[in-house]
Parts: structure tokens; C-alpha cells; sequence
């Protein structure tokens, strides 16, 4: 899953209707490559976008998206302000964290192992400890409580499932100031892809 941010940054309205042919011109590429490509915010303004975020998924996605990571360049006459002297417009596509999914049974290992707290001689002797790792994310946990190992096993997803909202919740948080910051990173010069006159035509 890659997921891809177009940001106008602080650009004017001209900014903004390069931002919306980008937004559309990435779908229709997906569409071509047979990339499932999600637009999951987008924040329209008068003349085009002020941001969107996309999600791509597929095996095309990674070259999709490297091919427009980067700084975008417009080279035309503002059609909205013909006697204004600027004609280089520039916006930025950047790569946002990928968010961790929350918890799939498929995804955890479990492992069984002797208990090492108080619950007797019954619970100490046999392995009813049960260790559950989500293995996308690392995160592990254990629970020992119970002498029943089903039990156990019941606690330690409860406990994972508690822990991966933590997780995931911290990645939100992350996602949330990165997309603010890249709102205000468009770099002027050095242009992954460069777009000439109304039409847009790409600058090979």
C-alpha cells in the first residue's frame, strides 16, 4: 500500500488547477497500469485542489508512484491573470508512511511456553503461557494468568488487539503532522516531471 500526497503548498490559484490535473492525470495512469488507486481526502478549492492524498495498491504501484514523487513544474501564462509576469507554477507529490493495519488473525504467531508467575505447580508445570507477535508490526505480547492456555490465548489477542490501537493510533498522529508539513515543503527547481502551455502537455 503506498499512499501519495499532492500538496499546493501555500500556491496561488494557478497552484491549484496544476494540482487538480496532476490528481486526475495520476488516476488515469493507475487506471492504465492496473493500479487500484483511492483517493482518500481531498480538499477542493475554487479552481482546482488545495491537497489530496491517494492510495495506490498493486503491483505497479511502486513505479507509479516514484514516477511522480517530487516536484512538479507548469511552464505557462496564468489563464486566470493574463498580464500577470510569472509562468512557472510548481506543486509537490510526496510518499506518506504507510499506515499499519489493525489487528488480522492471519497475520499473528503464537507461541506456547511455561508460565512464570503465581498460579501454582499446575500452571508452572505445563505451557499454558501463551506469546501472540503480530508480524507486520513486531508487536508482541504475552499472557500468563490462566492456567487454561486457551484462556491465555484469548487474553494475549486482547492485549495485542490494545496495543496495535496504540500503535495505530500513534501512526495517525505521524500521518497527520507529516501531511501538514509537506504542505508547506514544495521545492522550487529540479522538477520530477515538467508540464507546458493549457493543455498541459508533458515536456519529455
Amino acid at each position: 500500500m503506498i499512499y501519495l500526497q499532492i500538496s499546493i503548498a501555500q500556491g496561488p490559484a494557478e497552484c491549484q488547477m496544476f494540482g487538480r490535473f496532476a490528481l486526475q492525470k495520476i488516476l488515469r495512469e493507475a487506471e492504465a497500469a492496473g493500479v487500484e488507486a483511492e483517493i482518500l481526502e481531498e480538499t477542493s478549492s475554487k479552481h482546482g485542489i488545495l491537497s489530496a492524498v491517494l492510495k495506490l495498491s498493486g503491483s505497479c504501484a511502486e513505479s507509479l508512484a516514484a514516477g511522480w514523487q517530487g516536484t512538479l513544474q507548469w511552464v505557462c501564462s496564468s489563464p486566470l491573470r493574463p498580464q500577470h509576469p510569472r509562468k512557472n507554477w510548481y506543486i509537490g507529490v510526496f510518499r506518506l508512511p504507510e499506515i499499519p493495519a489493525l489487528l488480522e488473525n492471519e497475520g499473528i504467531e503464537f507461541q506456547t511456553c511455561r508460565a512464570s508467575g503465581k498460579g501454582g505447580q499446575h500452571v508452572n508445570k505445563t505451557e499454558s503461557a501463551v506469546r501472540a507477535v503480530h508480524l507486520a508490526s513486531g508487536i508482541a505480547v504475552r499472557a500468563e494468568g490462566e492456567r487454561s492456555q486457551h484462556v491465555n490465548k484469548k487474553r494475549a489477542l486482547e492485549l495485542l488487539a490494545l496495543k496495535l490501537a496504540e500503535h495505530h493510533q500513534t501512526a495517525l498522529r505521524q500521518h497527520a503532522a507529516d501531511a501538514h508539513k509537506s504542505l508547506y515543503q514544495v521545492e522550487r527547481g529540479n522538477p520530477r516531471r515538467v508540464f507546458k502551455g493549457e493543455n498541459f502537455r508533458e515536456q519529455r
